[in-house]
Protein backbone atom coordinates (compact mmCIF):
# COMPACT_ATOMS: atom_id res chain seq x y z
CA UNK A 1 0.00 0.00 0.00
CA UNK A 2 1.13 3.30 -1.20
CA UNK A 3 -0.17 4.83 2.04
CA UNK A 4 -1.24 4.65 5.68
CA UNK A 5 -3.33 5.99 8.06
CA UNK A 6 -0.75 6.55 10.91
CA UNK A 7 -1.82 6.40 15.00
CA UNK A 8 0.79 7.92 17.22
CA UNK A 9 2.92 6.33 20.54
CA UNK A 10 0.21 8.21 22.76
CA UNK A 11 -2.75 7.47 20.52
CA UNK A 12 -3.02 10.85 18.58
CA UNK A 13 -4.17 10.97 15.03
CA UNK A 14 -1.07 11.79 12.33
CA UNK A 15 -3.42 11.47 9.56
CA UNK A 16 -2.84 9.38 6.26
CA UNK A 17 0.85 9.52 5.17
CA UNK A 18 3.22 7.72 2.61
CA UNK A 19 5.20 4.41 3.79
CA UNK A 20 8.54 5.88 3.74
CA UNK A 21 7.44 8.78 5.63
CA UNK A 22 6.12 6.38 8.19
CA UNK A 23 9.00 4.22 8.35
CA UNK A 24 10.87 7.38 8.82
CA UNK A 25 9.16 8.47 11.54
CA UNK A 26 9.34 5.72 13.09
CA UNK A 27 12.88 5.39 12.66
CA UNK A 28 13.19 8.98 14.34
CA UNK A 29 11.18 7.94 17.69
CA UNK A 30 13.40 4.66 17.84
CA UNK A 31 10.13 2.47 17.53
CA UNK A 32 8.20 -0.06 15.61
CA UNK A 33 5.88 0.52 12.98
CA UNK A 34 3.13 -2.08 13.49
CA UNK A 35 0.13 -2.82 11.48
CA UNK A 36 -2.52 -3.28 13.54
CA UNK A 37 -5.93 -2.96 11.11
CA UNK A 38 -4.83 -4.47 7.79
CA UNK A 39 -8.65 -4.69 6.37
CA UNK A 40 -9.08 -1.16 6.65
CA UNK A 41 -8.25 1.01 3.36
CA UNK A 42 -6.01 2.85 4.14
CA UNK A 43 -4.45 0.38 6.73
CA UNK A 44 -3.77 1.30 10.21
CA UNK A 45 -0.15 1.32 11.44
CA UNK A 46 0.57 2.30 15.30
CA UNK A 47 4.42 3.86 16.34
CA UNK A 48 5.30 1.52 19.30
CA UNK A 49 7.37 -0.46 20.99
CA UNK A 50 6.28 -4.15 20.31
CA UNK A 51 8.55 -6.26 22.22
CA UNK A 52 6.68 -4.24 25.05
CA UNK A 53 3.80 -5.14 23.81
CA UNK A 54 3.91 -8.71 23.46
CA UNK A 55 4.49 -8.61 26.78
CA UNK A 56 2.34 -6.79 28.24
CA UNK A 57 -0.13 -8.75 25.74
CA UNK A 58 1.03 -12.18 28.07
CA UNK A 59 0.75 -10.80 31.33
CA UNK A 60 -3.07 -9.88 30.65
CA UNK A 61 -3.46 -13.81 29.45
CA UNK A 62 -2.31 -15.27 32.28
CA UNK A 63 -3.77 -12.97 34.87
CA UNK A 64 -7.07 -13.87 33.27
CA UNK A 65 -6.43 -17.25 33.43
CA UNK A 66 -5.83 -16.98 36.94
CA UNK A 67 -9.14 -15.50 37.76
CA UNK A 68 -10.68 -17.80 35.71
CA UNK A 69 -12.72 -20.43 37.83
CA UNK A 70 -13.61 -23.79 36.43
CA UNK A 71 -15.98 -25.43 38.94
CA UNK A 72 -15.04 -29.16 39.05
CA UNK A 73 -17.45 -31.68 40.44
CA UNK A 74 -15.97 -34.12 43.19
CA UNK A 75 -17.11 -37.51 44.08
CA UNK A 76 -16.69 -39.37 47.27
CA UNK A 77 -18.58 -42.92 48.00
CA UNK A 78 -19.82 -43.93 51.54
CA UNK A 79 -21.22 -47.39 52.77
CA UNK A 80 -24.38 -48.10 54.75
CA UNK A 81 -22.60 -49.43 57.40
CA UNK A 82 -19.42 -47.25 57.34
CA UNK A 83 -17.34 -46.72 60.40
CA UNK A 84 -17.54 -43.65 62.62
CA UNK A 85 -14.24 -43.34 62.28
CA UNK A 86 -14.03 -43.55 58.24
CA UNK A 87 -17.15 -40.94 58.17
CA UNK A 88 -15.05 -38.54 59.84
CA UNK A 89 -12.17 -39.12 57.57
CA UNK A 90 -14.68 -38.78 54.28
CA UNK A 91 -16.63 -35.66 55.52
CA UNK A 92 -13.26 -33.70 56.14
CA UNK A 93 -12.25 -34.34 52.58
CA UNK A 94 -15.92 -32.87 51.49
CA UNK A 95 -15.06 -30.10 53.60
CA UNK A 96 -11.52 -29.55 51.86
CA UNK A 97 -13.27 -29.88 48.39
CA UNK A 98 -15.93 -26.97 49.23
CA UNK A 99 -13.42 -24.85 50.75
CA UNK A 100 -11.84 -24.88 47.46
CA UNK A 101 -14.75 -24.01 45.80
CA UNK A 102 -15.88 -27.65 44.14
CA UNK A 103 -18.68 -29.65 43.80
CA UNK A 104 -19.02 -32.30 45.85
CA UNK A 105 -21.25 -35.59 44.28
CA UNK A 106 -22.18 -38.15 47.54
CA UNK A 107 -22.39 -41.59 46.66
CA UNK A 108 -24.39 -44.17 48.79
CA UNK A 109 -23.87 -47.91 47.42
CA UNK A 110 -25.90 -50.50 48.15
CA UNK A 111 -24.91 -54.12 48.44
CA UNK A 112 -27.20 -57.34 48.61
CA UNK A 113 -29.83 -57.15 51.78
CA UNK A 114 -29.25 -53.96 51.75
CA UNK A 115 -31.21 -52.60 49.01
CA UNK A 116 -33.87 -53.39 50.77
CA UNK A 117 -33.44 -50.18 53.42
CA UNK A 118 -32.72 -47.09 51.30
CA UNK A 119 -34.04 -45.23 54.34
CA UNK A 120 -31.12 -45.97 56.51
CA UNK A 121 -28.88 -43.68 53.10
CA UNK A 122 -31.36 -41.14 53.56
CA UNK A 123 -30.83 -40.69 56.78
CA UNK A 124 -26.85 -40.77 56.47
CA UNK A 125 -26.77 -38.22 53.65
CA UNK A 126 -29.18 -35.68 55.76
CA UNK A 127 -26.41 -36.13 58.52
CA UNK A 128 -24.28 -35.15 56.40
CA UNK A 129 -25.44 -32.15 54.59
CA UNK A 130 -26.54 -31.12 58.00
CA UNK A 131 -22.63 -30.98 59.36
CA UNK A 132 -21.72 -29.23 56.97
CA UNK A 133 -24.48 -26.67 56.58
CA UNK A 134 -21.87 -23.87 56.62
CA UNK A 135 -20.14 -24.98 54.30
CA UNK A 136 -21.85 -25.77 51.16
CA UNK A 137 -25.73 -26.49 50.43
CA UNK A 138 -27.64 -29.29 49.02
CA UNK A 139 -28.21 -28.65 44.96
CA UNK A 140 -29.45 -32.03 44.19
CA UNK A 141 -31.85 -33.99 47.14
CA UNK A 142 -30.81 -37.25 47.75
CA UNK A 143 -32.70 -39.77 44.70
CA UNK A 144 -32.11 -43.57 44.69
CA UNK A 145 -30.30 -44.76 41.27
CA UNK A 146 -30.64 -48.31 40.87
CA UNK A 147 -27.72 -49.61 43.72
CA UNK A 148 -26.61 -46.18 44.40
CA UNK A 149 -27.66 -43.20 46.37
CA UNK A 150 -26.42 -40.03 44.98
CA UNK A 151 -26.19 -36.47 46.43
CA UNK A 152 -24.63 -32.99 45.23
CA UNK A 153 -23.84 -30.21 47.41
CA UNK A 154 -22.95 -27.06 45.94
CA UNK A 155 -20.31 -24.37 47.87
CA UNK A 156 -21.30 -20.96 49.61
CA UNK A 157 -18.32 -19.46 48.05
CA UNK A 158 -17.43 -18.93 44.58
CA UNK A 159 -14.53 -20.77 42.97
CA UNK A 160 -12.98 -17.15 42.41
CA UNK A 161 -13.31 -16.21 46.33
CA UNK A 162 -11.68 -19.44 47.15
CA UNK A 163 -8.57 -18.41 45.27
CA UNK A 164 -8.21 -15.59 45.72
CA UNK A 165 -8.74 -16.37 50.18
CA UNK A 166 -5.83 -19.59 49.47
CA UNK A 167 -3.06 -16.50 47.64
CA UNK A 168 -4.06 -14.68 50.57
CA UNK A 169 -3.09 -17.09 52.92
CA UNK A 170 0.04 -17.77 51.23
CA UNK A 171 1.01 -14.40 51.11
CA UNK A 172 0.54 -14.10 54.80
CA UNK A 173 2.48 -17.37 55.17
CA UNK A 174 5.50 -15.87 52.56
CA UNK A 175 5.63 -12.59 54.65
CA UNK A 176 5.73 -14.13 58.15
CA UNK A 177 8.99 -16.70 57.18
CA UNK A 178 10.98 -13.36 55.67
CA UNK A 179 10.00 -11.50 58.93
CA UNK A 180 11.18 -14.31 61.36
CA UNK A 181 15.14 -14.25 61.01
CA UNK A 182 14.40 -10.23 61.53
CA UNK A 183 12.99 -10.83 64.94
CA UNK A 184 16.08 -12.88 65.47
CA UNK A 185 18.64 -10.04 64.97
CA UNK A 186 16.82 -7.82 67.21
CA UNK A 187 16.43 -10.21 69.78
CA UNK A 188 20.47 -10.90 69.57
CA UNK A 189 20.82 -7.01 69.58
CA UNK A 190 18.76 -6.25 72.54
CA UNK A 191 21.05 -9.50 74.47
CA UNK A 192 23.69 -7.38 73.94
CA UNK A 193 22.31 -4.15 74.67
CA UNK A 194 21.24 -6.19 77.99
CA UNK A 195 24.99 -7.28 78.72
CA UNK A 196 26.16 -3.91 77.99
CA UNK A 197 24.51 -2.30 80.53
CA UNK A 198 25.60 -4.88 83.19
CA UNK A 199 27.82 -3.38 85.93
CA UNK A 200 31.80 -3.39 85.98
CA UNK A 201 31.68 -5.94 88.47
CA UNK A 202 29.62 -8.50 87.24
CA UNK A 203 30.84 -8.11 83.58
CA UNK A 204 34.64 -8.26 85.10
CA UNK A 205 33.08 -11.96 86.71
CA UNK A 206 31.57 -12.90 83.58
CA UNK A 207 35.00 -12.50 81.58
CA UNK A 208 36.77 -14.50 84.08
CA UNK A 209 34.15 -17.29 84.28
CA UNK A 210 34.68 -17.40 79.81
CA UNK A 211 38.57 -17.23 80.63
CA UNK A 212 38.79 -20.02 82.89
CA UNK A 213 36.40 -22.41 80.84
CA UNK A 214 38.34 -21.30 77.90
CA UNK A 215 41.64 -22.65 79.80
CA UNK A 216 39.82 -25.89 81.26
CA UNK A 217 39.17 -26.57 77.56
CA UNK A 218 42.48 -26.52 76.01
CA UNK A 219 44.46 -28.15 78.84
CA UNK A 220 45.18 -31.09 77.26
CA UNK A 221 44.62 -34.68 79.42
CA UNK A 222 48.74 -35.78 80.09
CA UNK A 223 49.62 -39.10 79.10
CA UNK A 224 49.78 -41.66 81.95
CA UNK A 225 53.41 -43.07 82.04
CA UNK A 226 53.79 -46.63 82.57
CA UNK A 227 55.77 -47.87 85.85
CA UNK A 228 58.82 -49.23 85.25
CA UNK A 229 59.10 -53.40 86.64
CA UNK A 230 61.01 -53.86 90.06
CA UNK A 231 63.98 -55.90 89.44
CA UNK A 232 66.41 -57.37 91.70
CA UNK A 233 69.62 -55.65 92.04
CA UNK A 234 71.31 -59.20 91.22
CA UNK A 235 69.87 -59.50 88.35
CA UNK A 236 70.41 -55.81 87.38
CA UNK A 237 74.19 -56.38 88.03
CA UNK A 238 74.62 -59.84 86.83
CA UNK A 239 74.47 -59.72 82.67
CA UNK A 240 72.66 -62.51 81.00
CA UNK A 241 74.71 -65.54 79.82
CA UNK A 242 74.02 -65.91 75.70
CA UNK A 243 72.06 -68.76 75.33
CA UNK A 244 73.66 -71.93 73.08
CA UNK A 245 72.83 -72.41 69.96
CA UNK A 246 70.77 -75.65 69.76
CA UNK A 247 72.23 -78.94 68.09
CA UNK A 248 71.08 -79.08 64.32
CA UNK A 249 69.75 -82.66 63.59
CA UNK A 250 70.98 -84.37 60.44
CA UNK A 251 68.73 -85.44 58.09
CA UNK A 252 67.77 -89.33 57.94
CA UNK A 253 69.20 -91.02 54.79
CA UNK A 254 66.92 -92.87 52.43
CA UNK A 255 66.40 -96.13 53.71
CA UNK A 256 68.40 -98.76 50.69
CA UNK A 257 66.34 -101.45 49.37
CA UNK A 258 66.55 -104.70 50.82
CA UNK A 259 69.20 -107.26 48.96
CA UNK A 260 69.11 -111.00 48.85
CA UNK A 261 72.17 -112.52 50.74
CA UNK A 262 72.79 -115.92 51.93
CA UNK A 263 71.69 -117.05 55.03
CA UNK A 264 75.68 -117.45 56.77
CA UNK A 265 76.75 -114.22 55.76
CA UNK A 266 77.24 -112.06 59.29
CA UNK A 267 76.11 -108.91 59.96
CA UNK A 268 78.21 -105.92 60.21
CA UNK A 269 78.24 -104.13 63.13
CA UNK A 270 76.53 -101.20 63.92
CA UNK A 271 77.82 -98.05 64.93
CA UNK A 272 76.96 -96.84 68.49
CA UNK A 273 74.72 -94.23 68.55
CA UNK A 274 75.21 -91.31 70.76
CA UNK A 275 73.61 -91.02 74.35
CA UNK A 276 71.03 -88.43 75.23
CA UNK A 277 73.47 -86.93 77.69
CA UNK A 278 76.35 -86.88 75.48
CA UNK A 279 73.94 -84.33 73.08
CA UNK A 280 73.03 -82.47 75.77
CA UNK A 281 76.93 -82.28 77.16
CA UNK A 282 77.56 -80.87 73.21
CA UNK A 283 74.60 -78.29 73.89
CA UNK A 284 76.42 -77.72 76.90
CA UNK A 285 79.43 -76.49 75.57
CA UNK A 286 78.19 -75.06 72.35
CA UNK A 287 79.96 -77.86 70.06
CA UNK A 288 77.53 -79.49 67.17
CA UNK A 289 76.61 -83.23 67.61
CA UNK A 290 77.83 -85.92 66.12
CA UNK A 291 75.17 -87.21 63.37
CA UNK A 292 73.43 -90.83 63.40
CA UNK A 293 74.90 -92.68 61.03
CA UNK A 294 72.16 -94.79 58.74
CA UNK A 295 71.69 -98.20 59.57
CA UNK A 296 73.23 -101.15 57.25
CA UNK A 297 70.90 -103.05 54.87
CA UNK A 298 69.37 -106.32 56.62
CA UNK A 299 70.09 -109.30 54.53
CA UNK A 300 66.98 -111.27 53.44
CA UNK A 301 67.25 -115.26 54.08
CA UNK A 302 66.99 -117.36 51.07
CA UNK A 303 63.34 -119.83 50.71
CA UNK A 304 64.14 -123.16 50.85
CA UNK A 305 63.78 -125.57 48.44
CA UNK A 306 60.59 -127.85 48.26
CA UNK A 307 61.42 -131.41 48.44
CA UNK A 308 60.70 -134.23 46.25
CA UNK A 309 56.91 -135.92 46.73
CA UNK A 310 57.60 -139.63 47.12
CA UNK A 311 56.49 -142.18 44.29
CA UNK A 312 52.85 -143.80 44.21
CA UNK A 313 52.46 -147.07 43.07
CA UNK A 314 50.10 -148.21 41.23
CA UNK A 315 47.81 -150.70 41.42
CA UNK A 316 47.47 -152.15 37.87
CA UNK A 317 51.16 -152.63 37.19
CA UNK A 318 52.88 -152.19 40.34
CA UNK A 319 55.24 -150.03 38.66
CA UNK A 320 56.02 -146.81 40.76
CA UNK A 321 54.42 -143.52 38.91
CA UNK A 322 57.22 -141.03 37.91
CA UNK A 323 57.52 -138.24 40.16
CA UNK A 324 57.33 -134.66 39.21
CA UNK A 325 60.64 -132.96 37.54
CA UNK A 326 63.18 -131.57 40.13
Amino acid sequence: MPEVRLVGPNGEQVGIVRVEDALRLAEEADLDLVEVAPDARPPVCKLMDFGKFKYEAAQKARDARRNQANTVLKEIRFRLKIDPHDYATKKGHVERFLKAGDKVKVMIMFRGREQSRPEMGMRLLQRLAEEIAELGTVESSPRLDGRNMTMVIAPTKRKVEAMQEQRKVRAERQAEREQAPRHGRAERQAGQDQRADETPEAAEATREVIESVEVVENQAPAPVAAAPAETAPAESAAPKAPAAPRAATAPKAPAAPRAAAPRAAAKPAAAKAPKESDATEAAGTGTPATPKPAAAPRPAAPKPKAAPAAPRSSSATGSPKPGPRA
